[in-house]
């Protein structure tokens, strides 16, 4: 008897029974794997987060993070021995906030400015389709939320991962782990997403608006003479502004414009590119995805607040589509040059999802109607937008 009352406390039955919503969350995490894995959504960092989740909600598995009150002021060594791995890496690398900008800089190397350079009168829709972000922020402000949790929802607005995960960091850690899952949810969904509320948004004739045709009809009046050094001092001059503009905003938007930089000056920093696309970016990505998982324990996520984050995102993102849409409404009213308002849609920092999905659209009424290029100006300008939001917000608010 006394064998057999070791092996089950050996396991973790016993802690099944003392918290059975473990196991709701351990559903949960083999949904998300099946959303990654099968249908495919986000996999990069669906896959390692549903699996931190998996792991964090095993009982005495200690790895599941802690707060920090438990903590309290250990060194690294002493998280790792008393509480486990995991710990000691979400302290180490996401609670200082490094991981975030690492990856940023591996999106900036796979990033083309080229599109953006060459249709710069369209990044002005990137900015638009950040008003997601700031109205969420102030009704949620208005309703009575902590004025730093909202905006680390509102963030959510935006479509980015990264700069999600960087602001909740800053501003709301123990809102980590839904905030991430929402924001990596949600950028899966781009593909539902956006033809919803284009559906809501847009006529048809507007659909039909080709970008190739109002070219011709009205050429651009300057040419780019010498585009790859442009796309050389390009980094460099925006780095320099944003980082004096929005202090905040440099440790995401600089390594974005490092990773952007290295990969355009070619094979001289061929080493320094590939590093930051490939090796520092995939590990950074899975340290990411498993930490961030590894907050999502029953007694934390299953909570009111969860379901209120979940909402609050999805009406972030369907405002700054919709945003971006009328932006180029707008727009139109008072220029010759008319521009697709799917373009206004693609203003988030999914890149380059949102672009292919408003293509997908366009040509769904017109085969010769290709905007993925014009698309991408308005999208990779989203990438900044939404990063020197996170700067303005973290600024006025930390």
């Amino acid at each position: 008897m006394e064998i057999l009352q070791k092996l089950y406390e050996m396991t973790a039955i016993s802690g099944f029974i003392e918290q059975p919503l473990s196991l709701l969350m351990i559903a949960i995490a083999l949904l998300l794997l099946y959303l990654g894995i099968i249908k495919r959504f986000e996999p990069l960092l669906l896959v390692p987060i549903s699996f931190g989740v998996l792991l964090a909600n095993i009982p005495y598995g200690n790895m599941g993070v802690v707060s920090e009150e438990v903590i309290s002021s250990s060194g690294l060594l002493d998280i790792a021995k008393e509480h486990g791995i995991m710990n000691m890496l979400y302290y180490a690398l996401i609670k200082t906030g490094l991981l975030p900008p690492i990856i940023f800089m591996g999106v900036g190397a796979l990033t083309d400015f080229g599109p953006m350079l060459r249709n710069l009168r369209l990044a002005y829709f990137g900015g638009a389709a950040q008003i997601g972000i700031f109205t969420v922020l102030i009704f949620s402000v208005i309703f009575g939320m902590d004025i730093k949790e909202a905006a680390a929802i509102g963030i959510i607005g935006g479509a980015d991962g990264p700069t999600a995960i960087y602001t909740a960091i800053k501003l709301a850690p123990h809102l980590l782990g839904p905030i991430a899952i929402a924001a990596y949810s949600y950028m899966a969904l781009v593909p539902v997403i956006i033809p919803m509320v284009v559906k809501f948004t847009m006529t048809e004739k507007e659909i039909r608006i080709n970008m190739k045709e109002q070219d011709r009809l009205f050429p651009p009046r300057h040419q780019i003479k010498d585009i790859k050094k442009l796309k050389i001092i390009f980094p460099i001059v925006l780095c320099l502004i944003v980082s004096v503009l929005v202090p905040s905003a440099t440790p995401l938007i600089g390594m974005l414009l490092f990773g952007n930089l290295v990969k355009e000056i070619g094979t001289d920093t061929h080493r320094l590119y590939s590093a930051a696309s490939e090796s520092i970016m995939n590990a950074a990505t899975i340290f990411l995805g498993l930490t961030i998982g590894a907050t999502m324990k029953a007694d934390t996520f299953l909570t009111p607040q969860t379901l209120l984050i979940v909402l609050g995102g999805f009406l972030a993102f369907v405002i700054s589509v919709a945003g971006g849409i009328y932006a180029a409404k707008i727009y139109n009213r008072f220029s010759n040059k008319k521009i697709n308002p799917l373009i206004g849609a693609t203003g988030l920092s999914a890149v380059p999802m949102s672009s292919r999905v408003a293509n997908e659209i366009a040509l769904k009424y017109d085969s010769e109607n290709h905007i993925l290029q014009y698309a991408m100006s308005s999208n990779i300008s989203g990438v900044i937008g939404s990063a020197v939001a996170a700067g303005v917000l973290i600024s006025f608010l930390s």
